[in-house]
């Protein structure tokens, strides 16, 4: 056969393949092996389904108790550390009387992931009823999980958000067709987090079902945040989550073509008991979530007595033709900033930001009485998403000179941060941190997450190799929320290599203080795929005593020792203004942006006795008390460093879909 005929041959068989769905015969037929497969056993004889008792889970009954319909009354934790976050859940499932609601963008199938999914089960089998929503294109690994699922109790049911070609997992090729077909449709994504217990308390934020967001990854965790809320908006969220739930684009796993298809063929697997790649760390943590005195120490006694709580959600609607008249977060988002006074302190992984959000900056900037702008956001070598950061560094004079932000962005080791190295399990000789002896992000006193530590770690589970989830050396958390940078090969999304080794940090948190008055932490990366393309959430909190909680958190993580500067360069001795000239002009080149020199670069605070305390770059002793560190400090420069400059240069129209 001639080769062009051959290829052909093979497309049409691939797409055929791939489009190939269930009949609503073989559709009912796996729903109903499934139904029948689920076990009606319940192992509770007692009341309130034998939920174990938890003084976090009391701030919600207390919280309603003190609420009248005029002042409600809610009771907030911020969660900065990652098995603090961990315990959070596991204690709330556990405490749960008779429903749990979990929504999520990615869930895995590692040691945390896996922790919370028996922990669901273990609600069903004793009388809650489980409700798993997940986002299709980050929804575990293996089908045969998804099918155990389906089949796996009555109290439990798990669905899929938006399936593209009506499949639970897309291989490269399957992908590379749905691009062809439908686009959008497969770049509209559920970003929305939560998990609610009884409609009493929930939990919001930015962490999903994976090892990094829990600091159990040895080689790269997330420096994130969520929210406990207790309270009357705990209702409003279980109404959010039911929209979703009802909504047609929310599929029963049973009926996709490949869980399906694996029911009918085989009836419904069995799922095998969880196997942790460090087994001693899980049993510590199951301990401490039955520690009323590490619950209560670590997660009640921090609480902050609030008001009222605003819970804004993207609904499904936005998935439709007239999706910008149903972004709520965003628009919410946006009239937040707005409206500030005096400062907005914002927190986001990576800056590329949407046409709207830049014409509100330059708006605001443009005030004879603006706001001061902070924004945290990662540098290219704490970053794993670096073609979101090429896109960043493209605009780094944009940003500084027409929206006068004042950026800082995160090290790969930052000294100071709420990050667990013992809980990673990384030998520690191995971190490259400073002050390793004693470092700051340790385990605090009767803290669980060092346990575990000297486990030998066994292989992981092979996963599924046409999987486009698949990995090897590096997950790829972050950039699992980049569809553009999703498919690409494994080396490209790999985050670029460094001068020395150690237990990477990224920036993941979404957060933002107005006035240090409104206090938000959510899902929204302030970016072209939160206005346009993914659901996102977030808790509003207008209370100073919070915004000032979360503004010391996000101040925290801009400190010298945790973040660099970036401030203009010098100034060339000669023809500066010529070469600013030509530099904004390929700047506002739509493709070729190709002049080599960029108008900022990163800057470390050097103490002294001139140098107290820490300056904005717009100060005049700015320039003595700092020093240039180069634009890619830590990096080790090669071809990553030419690949930036590439799409820095190329990339620009990636910019709407990251």
């Amino acid at each position: 056969m001639n080769p062009v005929l051959r290829g052909l041959a093979a497309l049409l068989a691939l797409s055929l393949s791939a489009c190939a769905s269930l009949s609503p015969a073989q559709r009912d037929r796996a729903s109903a092996i499934a139904a029948a497969a689920r076990s009606a056993q319940i192992d509770c004889q007692g009341e309130n389904a034998c939920a174990r008792p938890s003084p976090l889970y009391d701030l919600g009954p207390k919280a309603m108790a003190e609420s009248a319909p005029e002042r409600p009354r809610h009771y907030t934790v911020i969660l900065d550390r990652g098995p603090d976050a961990l315990l959070a859940r596991v204690n709330l499932i556990r405490s749960a009387r008779h429903t749990l609601d979990l929504q999520t963008y990615i869930f895995e199938e590692d040691d945390a992931a896996r922790l919370v999914l028996d922990e669901l089960l273990a609600a069903a089998r004793r009388g809650v009823r489980v409700r798993l929503l997940i986002d299709q294109l980050a929804a575990m690994r293996h089908v045969d999980t998804l099918a155990a699922l389906a089949g796996a109790h009555v109290n439990f049911e798990i669905k899929l958000y938006n399936p593209v070609l009506h499949r639970a997992r897309i291989t490269y090729p399957q992908y590379a067709l749905a691009a062809a077909c439908c686009w959008r449709r497969l770049n509209q994504r559920m970003h929305t987090k939560l998990l609610l217990a009884d409609g009493q308390v929930g939990i919001s934020g930015g962490r999903n079902y994976q090892d990094d967001y829990y600091d159990w990854d040895d080689q790269y965790n997330f420096r994130d945040r969520d929210v406990i809320v207790a309270g009357p908006v705990a209702q409003v969220m279980g109404t959010d989550f039911q929209v979703f739930w009802s909504d047609r684009r929310s599929v029963p796993v049973e009926r996709l073509a490949d869980v399906g298809q694996r029911i009918i063929d085989d009836g419904v697997p069995t799922l095998p008991p969880s196997r942790f790649e460090r087994p001693q760390r899980a049993q510590a943590m199951r301990e401490a979530a039955d520690d009323e005195a590490q619950v209560r120490e670590r997660l009640v006694d921090p609480a902050i007595a609030v008001g009222a709580v605003r819970y804004i959600s993207d609904t499904p609607d936005k998935h439709r033709e007239d999706a910008e008249a149903n972004a709520l977060a965003s628009d919410s988002l946006r009239n937040l900033i707005a409206n500030a006074r005096d400062e907005v302190l914002l927190q986001t992984p990576y800056l590329v930001l949407s046409k709207s959000a830049q014409q509100l900056f330059r708006t605001l900037h443009e005030r004879p009485d603006r706001p001061r702008v902070i924004v945290s956001t990662n540098s290219l070598a704490a970053t794993d998403a670096f073609i979101a950061y090429a896109l960043s560094y493209k605009y780094k004079r944009r940003y500084l000179r027409e929206f006068g932000f004042n950026i800082y962005e995160y090290k790969p080791f930052p000294a100071d941060a709420p990050i667990d190295i013992a809980a990673t399990g990384a030998e520690l000789p191995a971190l490259g941190l400073p002050g390793l002896d004693e470092p700051e992000g340790r385990a605090e006193p009767g803290e669980i997450s060092g346990a575990g530590l000297a486990e030998s770690r066994p292989r992981r589970n092979d996963p599924d190799r046409s999987s486009v989830l698949y990995r090897q050396r590096y997950r790829q958390p972050l950039t699992q929320e980049y569809a553009a940078m999703r498919y690409a090969r494994r080396r490209t999304n790999e985050p670029v290599p460094l001068k020395r080794a150690g237990v990477r940090i990224g920036m993941h948190a979404k957060s933002m203080v107005i006035d240090e008055r409104i206090g938000v932490i959510g899902t929204h990366n302030f970016d072209p795929r939160g206005d346009h393309y993914n659901t996102e959430s977030a808790v509003v909190i207008d209370d100073p005593a919070f915004a000032q909680a979360l503004a010391a958190s996000i101040r925290r993580d801009i400190a010298p020792e945790n973040s660099w500067v970036i401030a203009r360069r010098d100034k060339p001795p000669i023809f500066s203004g010529l070469e600013y000239s030509i530099a904004k002009i390929s700047e506002h080149l739509p493709i070729f942006d190709l002049w080599p020199v960029r108008y900022a670069t990163s800057y470390e605070f050097v103490p002294g006795p001139d140098c107290p305390h820490p300056l904005y770059r717009n100060d005049p002793g700015f320039r003595a008390c700092y020093k240039p560190v180069g634009d890619f400090p830590e990096v080790n420069l090669g071809v990553k460093s030419l690949t930036t400059r590439m799409f820095t240069a190329f990339g620009a129209g990636l910019a709407p879909i990251l």
